[in-house]
């Protein structure tokens, strides 16, 4: 069956599913060309063999056996691309398998969408490794591990520790005080750094200590059982932390260092532009909401902006969801090219006839393990159900849940694993936003769940339970511009179609939308606050003193309020979805105030007049009519009238000019023309005679 000029091999696993390739093809509007197999992997592997020959692009309905299709095609020498879909754990075996093709139609069209693979970054490893620990514990890890890695054995001092026989490795003691870095690049502070004494005897003793060092390793292999050196260790690429009495945990965890020596590519999670974030403006801090829910601390400040390292981020993506601006967006993939999916998946569901589609967003190394079991041991996912994996479900932000409403999902479901059950705040925020919405626009019934399920029974009840709210007619709207703008087309869709659409719907604090209020009896039309705006949502006039505000570029970060010298701006959170929010509107305007002198427009009427009541009469050096004036009159004027003075008591009349050479050999020239001018006169004098 080809779809989207890709060939797509369908098996019904020895028909253990039900699987109408003709209903199917034309759910797709593909052309049936052969009957579904039915042992693609084993006895008709012949036919897969044949389709790489002639396919350049390959779709395979099978995950399960993926790793022997990928290997069939590696010894083939298959150059072309390769993608495996599961039509049969999240669709097929369930008990309601049969009413299920619309949902096979539209994970099978999902998986044609191209997504680009995201960039890496490139970490090294030389097998350097540091081992920390109290006892023998870390001296028998540190050994195992010499066969692979060169490791370094520091020990607390806590505990007394009898002396290895042989000397197989360098062994240390002091206590860490601090760390930094990632995956071949860690630099460890050490307090009381001292070698091993050789002549230790029945407990090791070390010589004296040498101080503070600051250490650089590979790898770190902590079995101090004590507070980790780096937040949300466990995301932190090699540094292992496993609890110390556990041989099997210390166990994996050497195995897996064993095999950290060379190069490895890490995706780059997340997208960062500058030039649209809104941290901090001439020092004053504005938006953090990175910062506040970045697990690992690979977001820092830097100035004005953020910077994230790549070689730090665990690829959460919780930057990315909470983001206002779109400075910060997940890569894996862009925030389009998963609107993409969602809007195919969707839109193919309802066009192969399936009605009242719920979605349910997952990750695979949880989710996908809860699905599986629940279609070997349970009832299946409804037939209703749509699986949409996620690389990290804290990646979804507000505009991902919007457009799945908006693309007519009657329900969006969340299943997170329990390794992340702390890290649902920006996850909770985003569905927090979404429900203010359809609340203030008069939809009924809830539409947004989490379901912190680690149970497959217990999620197919979560499932199989009916959907409180009625449904929304899909939009059609293509998912193009960044995430605001993907957030918006959503919003807006939501609006046009509410029970009770309103013009303007007031949102809780904290919510990335809204207006700001001015106090414009106090505004000095500084326009400060537009200097300070990242986002363009503040605006001033090329020739007249103005401030304007497009309410749909602000995004509330607070930085035009913290500006402002008078304090006379507050911010109010809402909703505008009438064209006022699309264009620039006048918050105050004032004529440009003209020098008394000549006439050239400076500043604003206001602010001028509020200098001179401010110092006429009340500094010496605004005493009279004279001096005051000069408050009227532009910089260059100002400068010119002090000059033109006649009191200056500090006129000393012009500086002396230095001598030079060319001034004595003048001078000289000078006296030898007087002499010979008096010599001539002498002489003359004498012939009269």
């Amino acid at each position: 069956m080809k779809l989207a000029g890709k060939e797509c091999l369908l098996c019904s696993c020895q028909g253990t599913m039900p699987l109408a390739a003709d209903r199917l093809a034309k759910a797709l509007g593909a052309p049936a060309e052969t009957a579904p197999f039915t042992h693609l992997c084993r006895t008709q592997v012949e036919s897969f063999k044949r389709a790489l020959e002639c396919s350049p692009e390959l779709i395979v309905a099978c995950e399960q056996e993926a790793p022997l299709f990928r290997e069939l095609a590696e010894q083939q020498g298959y150059e072309g691309e390769l993608r495996f879909v599961d039509i049969r754990d999240r669709a097929g075996w369930s008990e309601e398998g049969r009413a299920a093709l619309p949902k096979m139609a539209a994970l099978l069209a999902e998986a044609t969408i191209d997504l680009p693979p995201a960039t890496a970054v490139t970490l090294r490893s030389e097998g350097r490794v540091l081992v920390y620990g109290h006892d023998e514990t870390a001296l028998e890890a540190a050994r195992r591990l010499g066969e692979a890695l060169a490791p370094t054995l520091l020990l607390s001092g806590r505990r007394e520790v009898m002396p290895p026989r042989v000397f197989e490795l360098p062994i240390f003691t002091g206590r860490v005080r601090g760390a930094r870095g990632h995956l071949g690049a860690f630099e460890v502070e050490i307090e009381g750094w001292a070698p091993a004494r050789v002549s230790s005897r029945s407990v090791l003793e070390f010589e004296p200590a040498s101080g503070r060092q600051t250490l650089r390793f590979d790898l770190v292999l902590d079995l101090s059982g004590e507070t980790p050196w780096f937040p949300a260790p466990e995301k932190r690429d090699g540094y292992f932390r496993p609890d110390p009495r556990d041989p099997a945990a210390v166990a994996a965890a050497l195995l897996e260092l064993v095999g950290l020596v060379g190069e490895f590519e890490k995706p780059r999670y997340v997208s960062y532009d500058a030039g649209l974030c809104a941290h901090a403006r001439a020092g004053l801090v504005g938006c953090t909401r990175c910062l506040d829910n970045c697990p690992t601390g690979a977001i820092t400040p830097d100035g004005d902006h953020v910077a994230i390292d790549p070689r730090i981020c665990a690829g959460c993506g919780t930057c990315g969801s909470v983001c206002p601006t779109g400075a910060a967006t997940y890569a894996v993939p862009r925030p389009d090219l998963q609107l993409e999916r969602l809007r195919t998946l969707l839109a193919t569901y309802r066009r192969a006839g399936g009605e009242s589609p719920r979605l349910l967003f997952y990750e695979e190394r949880h989710g996908g393990e809860l699905l599986s079991a629940l279609a070997r041991f349970g009832e299946g996912l409804p037939a209703v159900v749509l699986p949409f994996r996620v690389n990290e479900i804290t990646q979804i932000g507000s505009e991902l849940l919007a457009a799945a409403l908006a693309y007519g999902a009657d329900r969006v479901d969340l299943l997170v694993p329990p390794r992340k059950h702390e890290e649902t705040a920006a996850l909770r925020a985003a569905a927090e936003l979404l429900e203010a919405v359809l609340s203030g626009l008069g939809y009924e019934g809830r539409r947004l769940r989490l379901l912190l399920e680690d149970d497959p029974e217990h999620l197919g009840e979560a499932l199989r339970m009916p959907a409180e709210a009625a449904p929304i007619p899909p939009a059609s709207f293509l998912p193009m511009g960044g995430k605001r703008q993907l957030l918006r087309l959503a919003l807006d869709h939501l609006h046009e179609m509410a029970p009770q659409p309103r013009e303007v719907l007031p949102l809780p604090e904290g919510m990335p939308f809204g207006t700001v209020v001015v106090d414009t009896e106090g505004c000095t039309l500084c326009l400060s606050c537009v200097g300070a705006c990242p986002t363009g949502a503040l605006l001033d006039h090329p020739d007249r003193p103005t401030l304007r505000f497009l309410e749909e570029a602000c995004v509330q970060c607070g930085l035009c309020r913290t500006t402002c010298p008078e304090k006379v701006i507050r911010l109010e959170p809402r909703l505008h979805f009438g064209a006022l929010a699309q264009e620039p509107r006048v918050i105050k305007e004032e004529e440009p105030f003209e020098c008394v002198r000549c006439g050239k427009p400076f500043g604003t009427r206001s602010s001028i007049e509020r200098i001179v009541a401010r110092l006429a009469g009340s500094h010496s050096m605004f005493a009279s009519p004279e001096q005051i004036a000069r408050l009227r009159m532009c910089e260059d004027c100002r400068v010119i009238v002090e000059f033109e003075k006649k009191d200056r008591p500090f006129a000393l009349g012009d500086p002396h000019r230095p001598r030079v050479t060319e001034d004595y050999l003048r001078e000289r020239e000078e006296l030898e023309a007087i002499k010979r001018r008096l010599e001539t006169d002498r002489k003359q004098g004498d012939g009269g005679e």
